[in-house]
């Protein structure tokens, strides 16, 4: 019989299926589950004495989407309690599932992620179908939650401490087989058919099941707190902990205490610890911000939200890069690997077998952590043809410019490689700096000719920076869209503009870095600093990985630009480009790959800072507040983003945000540079901005844009 959403079923052998089928495209934990749930757990236990078993599956493709979002997100401070009893409320029916009475089974017919699994985890078996589609796993980390639903308490009595702070730290999507292999699936099956017969002969044979916390005498996997490998680990999870998060993320920190606390409380007990600790982690500005942008920002852009409308979807079959250097080489890769034939054309042979190479030891790694076999790894590389000459790019939809950032040498390029384009092809420059329209002049098709700026390494950075030139077309972009997605990237759009957008907005944490060290701020502060901040590494040690040297040749590519275009895009990150100037000519430190600039490099992979800096720049009597450093380095890169909005350089604010954590290494804690402007509070952040730049420069001065969202109580959104 139906049940608003969810079918119960009962057959003649008294096993009972129970269907979920909720309203919307999936299934979600919200108010209608709350409702189907009350219903069904009521009539199960009104029926139990006549119930074989239960089996609960889903009518969707995937098994269970996770929690309401959008209700979590609503949440305000003064409504914890109401926080707590939803919480609460939601996890009872699981309680009451597992403790029916008979054999309870997950089949899982699909996705089970985020309280998918938790519900999954509250049967006594789970049974997942074994395709490569489905994923298994508890994300709630990475929005700045834990699993609330009894994931951490369950996960860690399933398969103990140690091999569940992983699982629930990092949130993981696994595939069903690696769900197996950790403990938190039972058995796999081929097909729908095969799980729900599983699922039925698995009842039969355990009547009486329970869980194994629920039966008498029953000891945690690994040991509980009084165990020494189990206190060791728990006195040495914050510490390592700290090292990754700096204190930034709440998240993990909260699924480690109750985790910890689990060990030393009952069951039951355990539950309302996670609830507390879910309460007060859906108040934090943390989950709201990566909630906003990794949620909702990130499936609105994924689903062609900077895409022009009306314009049919597309796919590449076959690809012309050009350069087989580290960006060139990682374009190939990423093409081959979703099906893409690549032309993978180099000055010479030599550099262009390099460069394929590069995908032989990606997919020899592969191998070697049993994700693909050799002959899958023939097929990948058999689409990859090194070359030497123009005619191999015969036939291609699309060719990428990945050579040296000249403008002379771009239009040479794409003068004699332009011609071997289909009809209605499009071209394309990764370009990190040099205005798309401006390279489009060698073009003879203007209109089919973009940027797509990739980040290094390709193979593992998720960004792709799709700029539209003054006579970019519409089906053009929407052509850089798809391909973008084809190759399993996160597309942002932006305009053409000086710097483009992450370029722009990245120099500006190096030359806030360099700055410092200017000032007489002792280096390794500096350094400091920005990993304290959030950012990956600190702006000096980003700045050699870089290279002074190439920070150099760009910045003397800028300058001829300025005058040629009579603009001033070198006045926006001047110090930067002093101090690489400073540190090649005078002293022959180009970057790490040059033996050394901010850094010396050892070979056993240690660096320490450059003993020389301190006679040049050091002043020990300089000693600036902490608060304004940190202050400092986010500040400068969202205003600068600021800027780039209020002139259109990206239209929306998404991408805007998804970009700067994404492309140059914004801390995701924050929800990227405007949504950290949005959680800091507009007003209050231009109030800021204005102290740093009475105390520190004009650069700090607010935009027009940000003290007119100041003044009208406006977000950025």
């Amino acid at each position: 019989m139906a049940m608003n959403g969810f079918t119960f079923e009962k057959d003649a052998e008294k096993i009972v299926t129970i269907t979920m089928d909720m309203a919307g495209p999936v299934n979600a934990m919200n108010d209608e589950f709350l409702q189907l749930m009350h219903e069904t757990m009521e009539q199960l236990e009104k029926e139990k004495e006549d119930i074989a078993g239960v089996i609960i599956t889903s009518g969707k493709k995937t098994f269970f989407a996770g929690g309401d979002l959008n209700k979590l997100l609503s949440f305000q401070k003064g409504e914890e309690e109401a926080i707590f009893n939803f919480i609460e409320k939601n996890k009872s029916y699981l309680r009451r599932l597992e403790l029916l009475g008979c054999p309870v089974v997950a089949a899982v017919n699909g996705a089970a992620l985020g309280g998918g699994c938790e519900i999954a985890l509250a049967c006594h078996h789970r049974v997942v179908i074994d395709d490569s589609a489905i994923r298994i796993g508890m994300p709630e980390v990475t929005l700045g939650l834990l699993p609330g639903a009894g994931g951490v308490v369950r996960t860690v009595r399933m398969v103990g401490l140690e091999k569940a702070l992983p699982i629930l730290m990092e949130g993981k999507k696994m595939a069903p087989g690696k769900a197996m292999s950790l403990g938190l699936v039972d058995e796999l099956a081929a097909d729908a058919d095969e799980m729900m017969k599983k699922a039925r002969a698995w009842i039969k044979d355990n009547p009486q099941a329970k869980q194994p916390w629920d039966i008498k005498g029953y000891r945690i996997p690994g040991g509980d707190a009084n165990k020494p490998n189990i206190v060791q680990i728990l006195q040495m999870a914050p510490g390592m902990l700290y090292q990754k998060t700096r204190g930034n993320m709440p998240a993990p920190e909260g699924i480690l205490a109750v985790a910890a606390e689990s060990l030393r409380v009952d069951f039951d007990t355990a539950l309302r610890i996670e609830s507390r600790k879910l309460t007060h982690l859906v108040l934090t500005p943390v989950a709201k911000n990566l909630i906003t942008t990794f949620f909702f920002q990130m499936n609105a852009l994924n689903a062609g939200g900077s895409r022009p409308r009306g314009v049919e979807k597309s796919k590449v079959s076959k690809i012309g890069v050009l350069g087989a250097g580290m960006m060139g080489q990682g374009l190939a890769y990423v093409s081959a690997m979703a099906g893409i034939e690549v032309v993978l054309k180099d000055i010479s042979m030599a550099a262009a077998e390099k460069g394929k190479a590069y995908s032989d030891k990606l997919l020899s790694k592969a191998i070697k952590r049993g994700k693909m076999d050799a002959a899958g790894k023939q097929v990948i590389l058999d689409r990859i043809t090194p070359s030497v000459e123009d005619h191999d790019l015969d036939g291609c939809d699309l060719i990428i410019e990945a050579v040296f950032e000249n403008m002379e040498l771009k239009h040479k390029v794409i003068r004699a490689t332009e011609p071997y384009l289909v009809q209605g092809g499009i071209y394309a420059s990764n370009t990190s700096t040099l205005p798309i329209t401006e390279l489009a002049g060698a073009s003879e098709k203007a209109e089919n000719f973009i940027g797509l700026h990739f980040f290094s390494p390709v193979d593992k950075m998720p960004l792709v920076e799709i700029i539209t030139g003054k006579n970019t077309s519409d089906e053009t972009l929407a052509r850089g869209f798809d391909f973008t997605q084809q190759i399993r990237k996160i597309p942002i759009v932006v305009n053409d503009a000086r710097g483009f957008f992450t370029s722009r907005v990245f120099g500006t944490f190096i030359d806030e870095g360099c700055r410092m060290v200017k000032e007489g701020v002792d280096p390794v502060l500096v350094d400091a600093m920005g990993r304290q901040v959030g950012m990956p590494v600190g702006p000096l040690t980003v700045h050699d990985e870089v290279a002074q040297e190439l920070t150099l040749k760009v910045s003397e590519t800028n300058q001829e630009l300025d005058q040629t275009l009579h603009g001033n895009f070198c006045a926006i990150n001047p110090i930067m480009d002093e101090m690489s100037r400073l540190l090649v000519k005078e002293y022959k430190r180009g970057g790490r790959i040059h033996g050394g600039g901010w850094y010396d490099y050892h070979d056993n992979g240690e660096k320490e800072i450059w003993p020389r800096l301190y006679d040049l720049f050091h002043k020990p009597d300089v000693k600036l507040p902490r608060q304004d450093m940190l202050d400092r380095l986010l500040f400068r890169q969202s205003i600068e983003s600021i800027r780039c909005y209020e002139e259109g350089v990206f239209n929306a604010v998404q991408d805007g945000n998804i970009g700067s954590i994404m492309g140059i290494g914004f801390p995701p804690y924050t929800g990227g540079v405007l949504q950290y402007i949005n959680t800091y509070g507009v007003k209050e952040f231009a109030s800021r901005a204005m102290v740093l730049a009475e105390k520190y420069g004009e650069r700090f001065t607010p935009p027009t844009l940000l003290m007119e969202k100041a003044e009208k109580g406006l977000l950025f959104q």
